[in-house]
C-alpha cells in the first residue's frame, strides 16, 4: 500500500494561487498512491482567498478510479444561508468496507482562537495486508489544551477499534445495520498534528493501553495492549531527525521549519512499514507532502 497525506492549505500555494490540479499532479509525481489523504479542504466558503469552490467535487473529477470520501470537521451556514465546509478527505483507489466520522473533543479555552477538529475513517482492503483503518485528522493549531484531548482521543478511538477486533461482536448475517463489521487490528493514523516530536501530544498518541473494556477474553487483553500507535519515521530512518513539513519556505506562522505532520502505523503494521518520505521541494502548500509504502 502506498499512502500520501498532505496539508494542502484548500490548495493554495506559496504562489497564492488555489490548484487542486497541482496538488493531484505532484502527489501523482512523488509516487503511485493507493489512498491520498488531505487535511484543509473547503467547500462554499467562497471568500477565502483564491475562492476554493467545492473542492471534495473537484478532486473527484481529478481522480478517475478513485472513491471520495470528505470529512467535515466545520459545517455551518453563513448569513446568506450558504453552507460552508471545511475538513479531511480521503481518496482510494482500494476496496472499502465502511466509513466513519468521528467528531473530535472541542473543550472550552478561553480567549483563543479555534475551531471544530475531526478524524475521518475509512477501512480499506488492501491485497497483501487485508483491512486497514486508514485515519486522517487535523488537530488544533491555537489552544494545546483542545490539542491534548484530540490526540487522547484518537489514542481511545485505536484503542477501541483494536478491542472490537480481539473481541468481535455477535455475527449478524441481516443485511441491516446490524450487520457484521469489518473489525481490524491494523491502522495508519496520518494528517497535520501541529504538534513537534518529542510534545506531551506526541507522547501521547504513541502511548500503550490496557483494554477498558473488562468483560473481553484474558488473552484478547493481553494481545491488545501490545496494539498501540508508533510514528513510522523511525522506523525507517531511525536516529534521523524528522524532516521538516511546516514553514519550510513560509514563515507567516513561525520564524523556523518544523515538524507537524506524521504517519503513526499501530504495532501490527510495524513490520510493514518499507518506505517513508518527505518532499522537501513542494511549494503548492504551506505544507510538505509525505509518502509511505507498506509492504
Amino acid at each position: 500500500m502506498k499512502l500520501i497525506t498532505w496539508n494542502t492549505q484548500w490548495g493554495c500555494g506559496l504562489d497564492g494561487r488555489v490548484n487542486l490540479k497541482r496538488i493531484v499532479s505532484e502527489a501523482r509525481a512523488m509516487v503511485d498512491f493507493d489512498v491520498l489523504c488531505l487535511q484543509e479542504i473547503a467547500c462554499g466558503f467562497e471568500t477565502m482567498p483564491g475562492h476554493p469552490g467545492d473542492q471534495p467535487a473537484q478532486l473527484q473529477a481529478l481522480l478517475p478510479g478513485y472513491t471520495v470520501f470528505f470529512g467535515a470537521a466545520v459545517d455551518e451556514f453563513d448569513a446568506q444561508g450558504q453552507r460552508q465546509r471545511f475538513g479531511n478527505l480521503i481518496a482510494t483507489r482500494l476496496p472499502v468496507a465502511s466509513v466513519q466520522h468521528h467528531p473530535l473533543p472541542w473543550p472550552a479555552d478561553a480567549g483563543v482562537r479555534s475551531m471544530p477538529r475531526m478524524c475521518t475513517e475509512v477501512t480499506v482492503t488492501d491485497p497483501r495486508l487485508g483491512a486497514v483503518r486508514i485515519m486522517t485528522t487535523h488537530l488544533e493549531f491555537y489552544s494545546a489544551r483542545q490539542r491534548m484531548a484530540q490526540a487522547q482521543a484518537l489514542r481511545a478511538l485505536h484503542m477501541q477499534a483494536c478491542e472490537q477486533a480481539a473481541a468481535q461482536p455477535l455475527a449478524d448475517h441481516s443485511h441491516s445495520p446490524f450487520q457484521s463489521k469489518t473489525h481490524t487490528r491494523h491502522a495508519i493514523l496520518c494528517g497535520d498534528f501541529n504538534f513537534e516530536p518529542g510534545a506531551p501530544e506526541y507522547a501521547t498518541i504513541q502511548q500503550p493501553f490496557r483494554p477498558i473494556v473488562p468483560v473481553i477474553p484474558a488473552q484478547a487483553a493481553t494481545n491488545i495492549a501490545a496494539d498501540h500507535l508508533q510514528d513510522a519515521w523511525p522506523l525507517v530512518l531511525g536516529q534521523t531527525p524528522h524532516a521538516p513539513t511546516f514553514r519550510l519556505f513560509d514563515r507567516t506562522y513561525g520564524p523556523e521549519p518544523i515538524t507537524c505532520d506524521y504517519v503513526f502505523v499501530s504495532q501490527s503494521l510495524v513490520p510493514r512499514v518499507q518506505t517513508l518520505s518527505v518532499n522537501l521541494n513542494s511549494r503548492a502548500s504551506d505544507h510538505q507532502p509525505l509518502w509511505i509504502e507498506l509492504v
